[in-house]
């Protein structure tokens, strides 16, 4: 039984409860962050408050808590919940609705606080700095099918988990997606990168997708590690023929594909760009 945060409150997860009528249950109509931590250290906390405070923004709900309010609510997640996960790797998820309204209206409305929900469950180990011990994904190839806002970090998932779908049905790991001029623009829940000539590329920041937070730690670890590293888009084939490809996320950090719709990528095996990609952003990102 791990211990949740409910609008100011912490419960264990089980007595964790709210109306049918909050509209992100009804409507979708929040945002949501996950946050990583080891060993109680976060990952990115800035910039997950920084995403989280423009996502809130974007679709008009009032921030309930300043930046210290959320590390400490944070802090005593982990803290409350490290005797259920004693391996410490511990991942925070905060998902922050509208609130709840007395009737199913779609317009907001007026006067209703926002409902706060924090829990905590145990995520992966840190990846490993040798290629030899990693776990190597294969991943799936669709044309994105969701909305046009996915720079907005919503609870609205409906799109990404059929996505996501896919790939466990074609018994992958994940489903990389791509626009309808055959552009690579992100996977159902992680950032995309691919390598070619030792250079790292990655789709540049736009409303088709995710400001993904370790893409950021990454970027910047990649930079001051000396790795070239480009926001450039790149197609199908591109992607198709790179040497590496890669995944990020707050969970995964920067996983490894070798397949890609049952096509080898480079040789099919974890490359050196990876083991050094990572090394690089085990060195940066608790200062992130």
């Amino acid at each position: 039984m791990t211990i949740a945060f409910l609008n100011g409150d912490f419960l264990p997860l089980s007595e964790a409860k709210i109306s049918p009528m909050d509209r992100g249950f009804l409507f979708g109509d929040g945002i949501y962050e996950v946050i990583p931590t080891y060993q109680a250290k976060p990952v990115g906390m800035k910039g997950h408050m920084a995403r989280l405070k423009s996502g809130l923004s974007a679709i008009s709900i009032t921030n309930p808590y300043d930046e210290t309010q959320w590390r400490d609510i944070l802090a005593t997640l982990v803290e409350k919940n490290s005797p259920y996960i004693p391996s410490g790797n511990i991942g925070i998820y905060f998902h922050v609705s509208r609130g709840t309204d007395s009737k199913r209206f779609h317009a907001f409305p007026d006067n209703i606080a926002p409902t706060v929900f924090g829990f905590a469950f145990e995520i992966a180990p840190a990846q490993p700095l040798n290629k030899h011990d990693v776990k190597a994904f294969k991943v799936a190839l669709e044309e994105d099918k969701r909305w046009q806002r996915c720079h907005i970090k919503s609870t609205s998932l409906l799109g990404n988990v059929l996505h996501f779908q896919t790939g466990v049905e074609q018994g992958v790991n994940e489903t990389i997606l791509h626009n309808s001029a055959g552009e690579i623009t992100e996977a159902s829940s992680c950032n995309v990168f691919i390598v070619k000539n030792n250079v790292v590329y990655t789709p540049p920041l736009d409303n088709q997708l995710l400001p993904g937070i370790t893409r950021s730690i990454a970027l910047e670890a990649f930079t001051r590690a000396s790795i070239e590293v480009e926001a450039s888009r790149f197609s199908i084939d591109d992607l198709l023929n790179a040497d590496e490809v890669w995944l990020s996320s707050s969970s995964k950090e920067i996983a490894p594909v070798v397949e890609v719709n049952g096509m080898a990528i480079g040789d099919g095996n974890v490359g050196d760009m990876w083991q050094k990609a990572i090394k690089a952003y085990h060195d940066y990102k608790f200062i992130a």
